[in-house]
């Protein structure tokens, strides 16, 4: 079965062909990092107009370096939510309308049971079940996974997402957007005992994060600052933010797989891009003898391959889940426990 795949949830368009025999045979991403960095964020209507752009010369691209054929295609596939209800609209029409033209069956995709299953989709995949951490700019969550379809809610960010937090703080250090990826480079430069910054909920007895605190201590900081800020006092703050979030999510996992009693950790979503996070969770590992698991640093961030994978997985156990019905409809807030299989 080869399955295509169409992600446009928020701001990066991607496309990719999925085969359940061969594995994935080709990804195309487009990240619109750079149209919204002069506005500090994500402007909505820009990105939606921008995916009707990109998203025929990916899947041109994709075709073209798989090899495939458009009447190959078995099943299309795209990410029906959540995310913003624009963007998501431009991914399903295209979609929609490809499988029209081809007559070929759809299937909406959940884009969290995207994320979740995208480790499978490295060359050494862990096995089910395993608590996964979705951790990314919209959302965080620990979750036990023991199937595709199988997903318990073991905590979830009570505020802002972890994701969130970073761009935030970011901004706040004068960083610009994407946050993440900046306050981290600027981290490796600062002295982690400069300041005293909270771990919300590090003690607290359940699964459930809060990161605004955080982010208002970041903030604080900023506006009590004596004087004009230097990069090294910049530095600092980013060390000391960025240790105090990753020992908040580091504390969180390991509460989570003592709570399950298993040995398997699979960090999905941008965030576990994070070096300073997957030191820390690698350096826990060893020392508490189990495993994690990451996807490939290209498949972190939303991407086409992770939509035709999940799309085959489920078409594997229930084929007749892909329709021909050309009709849809997105779903900017979809509770992932609301997924069955």
């Amino acid at each position: 079965m080869i399955v295509l795949g169409v992600e446009s949830s928020c701001d990066e368009t991607g496309l990719a062909l999925y085969d359940t025999q061969r594995g994935l045979l080709s990804h195309a991403l487009y990240s619109q990092v750079a149209m919204h960095e002069q506005y500090g964020g994500v402007v909505p209507e820009l990105a939606s107009r921008d995916h009707i752009r990109r998203a025929i010369p990916l899947l041109q691209q994709v075709l073209a370096e798989s090899g495939i054929e458009h009447h190959d295609i078995d099943a299309i596939a795209y990410t029906q939510g959540p995310g913003l209800a624009g963007a998501l609209l431009v991914g399903a029409s295209i979609a929609c309308g490809l499988g029209l033209a081809l007559d070929k069956p759809m299937l909406g995709v959940h884009h969290l049971e995207g994320h979740l299953l995208s480790p499978l989709l490295a060359s050494d995949p862990p096995e089910f079940p395993f608590v996964s951490l979705l951790v990314s700019g919209g959302h965080t969550q620990l979750m036990r996974v023991d199937g595709v379809g199988q997903y318990t809610m073991l905590g979830e960010t009570l505020d802002d997402a972890a994701g969130e937090a970073f761009d935030k703080s970011a901004k706040l250090l004068g960083l610009g957007y994407p946050g993440g990826p900046a306050i981290s480079r600027l981290a490796e430069f600062g002295d982690p005992s400069a300041y005293q910054l909270p771990r919300p909920m590090l003690h607290s007895k359940n699964l459930d994060f809060s990161f605004s605190g955080l982010k208002t201590a970041v903030l604080t900081l900023v506006k009590n600052h004596p004087a004009a800020m230097g990069e090294q006092d910049k530095a600092n703050i980013a060390r000391c933010f960025v240790d105090a979030l990753v020992d908040v999510l580091l504390a969180k996992c390991l509460s989570a797989l003592r709570h399950t009693g298993l040995k398997r950790l699979v960090i999905a979503g941008g965030v576990g891009a994070n070096q300073q996070l997957r030191s820390a969770l690698n350096a826990a590992a060893v020392k508490r003898r189990f495993r994690v698991y990451y996807p490939e640093l290209e498949f972190c961030t939303d991407n086409g391959a992770m939509i035709a994978f999940a799309a085959a997985m489920r078409l594997q156990i229930k084929p007749e889940a892909a329709q021909r019905d050309y009709g849809f409809n997105v779903r900017p807030r979809w509770p992932l426990n609301e997924l069955g299989i």
